[in-house]
């Protein structure tokens, strides 16, 4: 625990920090991806729908042209008056979050497009004085705390340096009135045919300016006003943040982890690839796991479509509650934890299908939940047939796995060692990896929430069980050893 050190903003003094017990423990949280780019709901890469439209050829161009007219005379601004939230509930958003079983929640608090969701101070294009109308990054802040959970916030806005075309006088993105949206002017030379691309897209980086005094002072100045007013357990950052220039990513860090001894309570900093350096933070791998056990701990975030929607796309699909639950499982078997993305409406609605979703993992984290909820990794992550390809940021589209019943996920707790089945095993099984425990070292086995008894012997082949009939729950299912503490 690091409450009650000082931190300097340096890259020695910000390694001290560790990670929070409150966040191993967490193991999943949610996310929501919100704004006006949530009305035209287009993909794909629907968050990236106000880079797009200002880009020809795209599929978000042409769909812009035709349901809403050319960009030149219905720019990205336009949408803010559309972007209403009239029925965005903090409360009801909250409540789902807690019965799906998530330990921390928040809001995107800005993405790429420069529209801060919460109150702030130096601009006017905004959610409360904009849209909406209205503090989200507030009204959640205070409604995820009141069910229990941690607060955490995402932040984009380092992207926003590059996100819109200043250069086109074809477009508002170039008029000074608007630069508190699109931000700075700048590149205005010989950048007609230039772009930048995120490097898992598999294109190449244009050269670019670096970043203004300008553009760090107030990307630094936005992250302390949300850590002031709504004081985040977990400040996660996307992959902007290597723009960054290495003294504001230090005095960022240094400050935030000062307020722990201010606060009198753990937080905690998650960032992608080699944006910081290794200890100052927690990795996060987007669309991504680890396929071994790590000696560190790593955040998935994921999202509850099926493709590149991160935000409410007309006609997503979706991934099922079984994939997302082994997802998890496997993560926390290798030392990870996941954070689940879901994308409500313009009105401030969650669809039907997000919500189920998250019902559902939240009905199986009832019966489940000691074998995920702080427990600690086992000497292996797992066994079975079924292995990763890839790992690492974005392995996810490249390796989809479907896990079976002869796939099993190891978590342990005090003298609890739980073996998870990725499917409904049959009638006889054998778990092989428990070859390694000793004559007279289990007590007991049992299949959390039933109430059967189960027939079970360890062997020089493993332990052998004898399943109960009934399923207790769907997609996987958890069987609880106990061994004897003083062995």
């Amino acid at each position: 625990m690091s409450i009650g050190m000082q931190y300097q903003s340096t890259w020695e003094s910000i390694k001290q920090h560790t990670t929070p017990s409150w966040f191993k423990k967490a193991k999943y949280g949610i996310y929501a991806h919100w704004g006006p780019y949530s009305v035209p709901a287009a993909g794909p890469n629907v968050t990236w729908y106000p880079y797009w439209m200002y880009r020809e050829p795209s599929p978000q161009f042409d769909h812009h042209v035709k349901h809403f007219g050319h960009p030149s005379k219905f720019g990205y601004k336009d949408f803010i008056p559309m972007f209403t939230a009239e029925k965005f509930d903090a409360e009801e958003w909250a409540d789902l979050y807690s019965r799906s079983g998530a330990k921390f929640a928040g809001p995107v608090a800005e993405h790429h497009d420069g529209f801060p969701m919460w109150d702030c101070s130096d601009t006017e294009w905004c959610a409360s004085k904009m849209g909406p109308k209205r503090d989200v990054v507030g009204e959640l802040e205070k409604s995820i705390r009141s069910k229990g959970m941690k607060y955490m916030v995402a932040m984009h806005h380092a992207e926003n340096w590059f996100f819109f075309p200043h250069w086109n006088k074809k477009f508002d993105t170039s008029k000074k009135q608007f630069q508190e949206l699109y931000g700075e002017l700048h590149n205005t030379e010989n950048m007609e045919n230039q772009a930048v691309y995120p490097e898992h897209w598999g294109k190449k980086y244009e050269k670019q300016d670096k970043p203004s005094k300008v553009f760090h002072d107030r990307w630094l100045k936005r992250l302390k006003e949300v850590v002031d007013n709504y004081r985040p357990d977990y400040v996660w950052f996307d992959f902007g943040l290597r723009y960054i220039h290495e003294k504001y990513r230090k005095d960022f860090l240094s400050y935030y982890y000062n307020k722990e001894k201010e606060w009198n309570r753990e937080v905690v900093i998650s960032y992608k690839w080699h944006d910081l350096p290794p200890g100052s933070g927690i990795l996060d791998l987007e669309l991504g796991r680890e396929s071994e056990l790590t000696h560190y701990n790593w955040i998935t975030d994921t999202t509850v479509h099926d493709g590149s929607a991160w935000a409410y796309m007309k006609g997503s699909k979706y991934k099922s509650i079984t994939d997302l639950v082994h997802y998890l499982i496997d993560n926390v078997s290798k030392n990870g934890l996941m954070l689940l993305n879901i994308g409500p409406k313009p009105d401030g609605t969650i669809p039907e299908k997000d919500k189920n979703i998250l019902k559902g993992i939240g009905k199986w984290l009832e019966v489940n939940g000691k074998a995920i909820f702080d427990t600690q990794t086992w000497d292996q992550y797992g066994e079975g047939p079924t292995k990763m390809n890839v790992s690492g940021p974005f392995s996810d589209n490249k390796d989809k796995i479907k896990y079976t019943a002869n796939d099993f996920r190891f978590t342990t707790k005090g003298n609890k060692l739980f073996a998870i089945s990725l499917g409904w095993p049959n009638k006889n099984f054998k778990i092989q990896s428990m070859d390694k425990l000793y004559e007279g070292e289990i007590l007991d086995v049992k299949l959390i929430g039933s109430k059967e008894k189960i027939e079970w012997k360890l062997s020089n082949e493993g332990l052998h069980i004898t399943r109960p009939n009934r399923k207790p729950c769907d997609h996987a299912y958890c069987f609880e050893i106990t061994r004897r503490e003083n062995f």
